[in-house]
């Protein structure tokens, strides 16, 4: 029987040192981050995902945004080398719990770097952004691991934000959804709608219907539920003020077999 799992990271005490790239730093509530994550995470299992935690990176301020280190593509993972070297830390433990998972797996090598917030699937294309994280070499080695899988990669412009999905993600009918401020190349994708709140472009397709979102995009929930969806809204405020959203806080795994 397919087997939905979803990797996650616990909150560490440095949390309020992560980095911070276009937005300013504010201050960042630990308790009420850890609070906020257990939430999220209650969320995930409430819809039918296993979450499993992955070894925790106590020097690594920014190991809560588990997606970074890993990208999945079917029963592959390609274990990232994130752009950031304060965060390559993190790696290490994602790398085991995909392992003891039965993944197949791949590494991005050097002098390649990608962050998994920059990969955006979407039926068989996958999306990756060229910025500040993902560079070149990182989109080119996307390309060996998952396109003799069946994929289609191509790449996006990230100009505007930390990542891709930070800018853009999609909906279960496979409509891409983004703030359009925030995105350099709409027309690269088929279907584009755009939404009313910066944090209405992240959502995680929790399944039938139904979409993890934040709660600061009640407009864009709005908008989701006119259209025959069920959004689901938690509150991520303290990993906002880091840039995160709520695809940054888990890695979903699809096509595991139990």
């Amino acid at each position: 029987m397919p087997s939905r799992k979803a990797l996650v990271r616990r909150p560490v005490p440095r949390l309020a040192e992560g980095l911070v790239t276009h937005a300013e730093r504010v201050g960042v509530d630990f308790g009420r981050a850890v609070e906020q994550w257990e939430a999220y995470t209650e969320v995930l299992r409430a819809h039918g995902w296993e979450t499993i935690e992955v070894d925790p990176a106590d020097d690594c301020p920014d190991s809560v945004f588990v997606e970074d280190t890993v990208v999945m593509y079917r029963n592959v993972a390609l274990i990232a080398r994130p752009g950031a070297g304060s965060r390559r830390g993190e790696v290490p433990g994602t790398e085991r719990a995909v392992v003891s998972l039965g993944c197949s797996v791949n590494r991005v090598r050097e002098p390649g770097t990608l962050d998994g917030g920059d990969v955006l699937k979407v039926g068989e294309t996958v999306y990756v952004g060229r910025g500040g994280r993902t560079d070149a070499a990182g989109v080119r080695q996307v390309r060996a691991a998952f396109e003799p899988l069946g994929a289609r990669v191509v790449a996006v412009p990230v100009t505007k934000v930390l990542h891709l999905k930070s800018a853009v993600t999609a909906l279960p009918d496979g409509t891409v959804v983004g703030h359009a401020p925030h995105v350099d190349a709409p027309s690269l994708f088929p279907r584009f709608l755009p939404v009313p709140e910066e944090s209405g472009a992240h959502v995680v397709l929790l399944g039938g219907g139904a979409l993890l979102m934040a709660a600061s995009a009640p407009r864009t929930a709005e908008l989701f539920a006119d259209l025959g969806y069920e959004p689901v809204l938690v509150d991520i405020g303290e990993f906002e003020k880091l840039e995160g959203c709520v695809t940054c806080l888990s890695v979903r795994l699809r096509e595991l077999h139990a």
